[in-house]
């Protein structure tokens, strides 16, 4: 191979690498953010609070409680005997996460269990991107999959880093679908969360103030 060649070919492999660079930054996430979330995931699922009726919180890095740590995070405030399936950046459709498909209704069969008592689903702010008729489509696939046992969806806030008008139309679908499906929906849209600097994920007293609000729900479902 000539000189020339040779500089030829290393341009091509360097403007391939950073091509595929730039792709993942633009996705959120590369093999190891992915693997990053993965761990977290695992470390939250090995976290379960409380005693009395099972719950199954199925949810995004809210349920996870990046930036506060598991232990702070909203689900711990749940009444109930209480297990996590989060990964960060996921959602109900397909497309919300970087990571391959992690949607709410790919996940949540392997987690729920003819024990549980309440599936809460939260989540929606990942899915500010993806086409709604894609996030519909999702919550009714998770809903199928849920089946007979009760459920509770609670949708996205209103955070700085979120288009508004996006995520009013995912909790207006949202919203819709567990109407037409009979199951109960929180809105979280007029409740007012302190976020960190980030301007997306709760701190410490705005997983507080998620939890109370969801738990309040939660407690008069399981008393029913």
């Amino acid at each position: 191979m000539t000189r020339r060649r040779l500089l030829l070919a290393v341009l091509v492999v360097l403007a391939s690498v950073g091509v595929t660079t730039t792709v993942l930054a633009r996705a959120g996430a590369g093999p190891d953010r992915c693997g990053v979330r993965a761990d977290r995931a695992a470390q939250r699922a090995e976290l379960v609070t409380g005693t009395g009726p099972e719950v199954l919180v199925v949810g995004d890095s809210y349920s996870v409680g990046v930036g506060v740590g598991s232990a702070r995070s909203w689900p711990v405030r749940l009444p109930g005997r209480v297990r996590v399936d989060g990964f960060s950046g996921s959602g109900f459709s397909v497309g919300a996460s970087a990571c391959g498909d992690l949607s709410y209704a790919s996940r949540v069969e392997r987690s729920l269990r003819r024990t549980t008592d309440l599936v809460v689903v939260e989540g929606g702010l990942n899915d500010h991107d993806q086409p709604i008729a894609d996030v519909e489509a999702g919550a009714e696939r998770l809903l199928d999959r849920i089946g007979a046992t009760p459920a509770l969806l609670v949708g996205p806030p209103v955070v700085p880093d979120r288009s508004r008008a996006a995520v009013q139309e995912i909790d207006a679908t949202l919203a819709r679908v567990a109407s037409e499906r009979g199951v109960p929906y929180l809105s979280m849209l007029e409740v007012d969360l302190s976020l960190l600097e980030d301007r997306l994920h709760p701190d410490r007293a705005g997983h507080r103030r998620f939890g109370d609000v969801v738990g309040e729900r939660v407690e008069a479902l399981l008393a029913r």
